[in-house]
């Protein structure tokens, strides 16, 4: 999972990057290169390429174009409305669907209301246009393998709920409200980190939700979490174990390549995953990943 810079051209109140359009942390074509280096040295098959907006980096376009000549899988963690936000972007679509890449974007509800309490006014119309552009090129429809997977956050100081009943809801809503169609939903645990962490402290939740975290504890969710299976690169080519601990600036154990173009798959196989409290986020109930949640409850 690569993080192509903080820049983003929404403000979301859960957000665990602290991504905004005043950040100015960006990947460099050179780190990006140095990512291309490290793919052709090991068996890697997906790509997934997160920000911020990462179709903001001026060099989006040229990165996404090396990966698909490679043969790999590409997944971009698109937030929608960056499609809309600016000409240059509206065929995004369509580029997406020349290189196969796999869409996964994030709408907190199917409803005006609670999505844009959490992501800023008026960005639920702009997600349902962008949506409908994607299923005009394919996307999400039965007969087609353009991919096309939302992402669901709570919206408070709470688990989600059970990710297959949300995904019938979410598809059901979705298809007869707006005529959208997709594929999965992901319901994802906020984690207590950067924006969200601030808002728990605020509103006086903090010590609550940790303890919900750590009563739901599931052993079999951990054998699912994402720093088992994915390694986290940073806008500026150093290595996580996740993308949590990449926003705790807690870089890989000592021992293992912490960059990107000292990469050796084989020794970072092997690493000892550094853990602190926010891992009972991904650890609680169901599972939490980037790919939603981990087992069934």
């Amino acid at each position: 999972q690569v993080n192509m810079g903080k820049m983003c051209n929404q403000v979301c109140k859960h957000c665990h990057v602290d991504a905004g359009p005043d950040r100015k942390e960006i990947m460099t074509r050179e780190t990006m290169q140095w990512c291309l280096d490290a793919l052709d040295r090991s068996n890697i098959s997906t790509v997934d390429l997160t920000g911020g907006a990462p179709e903001m980096n001026p060099d989006f376009r040229w990165f996404v174009e090396e990966l698909s000549g490679r043969g790999k899988q590409v997944i971009v963690r698109c937030n929608l409305t960056i499609i809309l936000a600016n000409k240059k972007y509206h065929d995004l679509p369509e580029f997406f669907r020349k290189h196969k890449v796999e869409v996964v974007s994030s709408l907190p509800h199917f409803s005006a209301r609670r999505t844009d309490a959490q992501r800023g006014e008026g960005v639920f119309e702009k997600s349902i246009q962008a949506l409908q552009m994607l299923n005009k090129v394919g996307y999400g429809q039965p007969d087609s393998d353009l991919k096309l997977n939302l992402v669901y956050n709570p919206s408070g100081a709470f688990l989600p709920p059970d990710q297959l009943g949300l995904e019938s809801e979410f598809k059901r809503k979705l298809r007869d409200g707006f005529n959208i169609e997709f594929n999965e939903l992901y319901a994802i645990t906020n984690l207590p980190i950067s924006r969200f962490l601030d808002y728990l402290v605020v509103s006086g939740n903090y010590e609550d939700y940790m303890q919900k975290l750590v009563d739901a504890f599931n052993p079999t969710a951990a054998d699912g979490v994402m720093c088992r299976n994915t390694i986290s690169v940073g806008w500026d080519g150093y290595l996580y174990d996740c993308d949590f601990n990449q926003m705790l600036d807690l870089k890989l154990n000592g021992g293992s390549p912490d960059h990107i173009k000292d990469f050796d798959a084989e020794v970072l196989s092997k690493r000892e995953i550094i853990l602190n409290n926010h891992c009972y986020g991904c650890t609680a109930g169901a599972g939490s990943s980037c790919g939603g949640t981990v087992v069934n409850e």
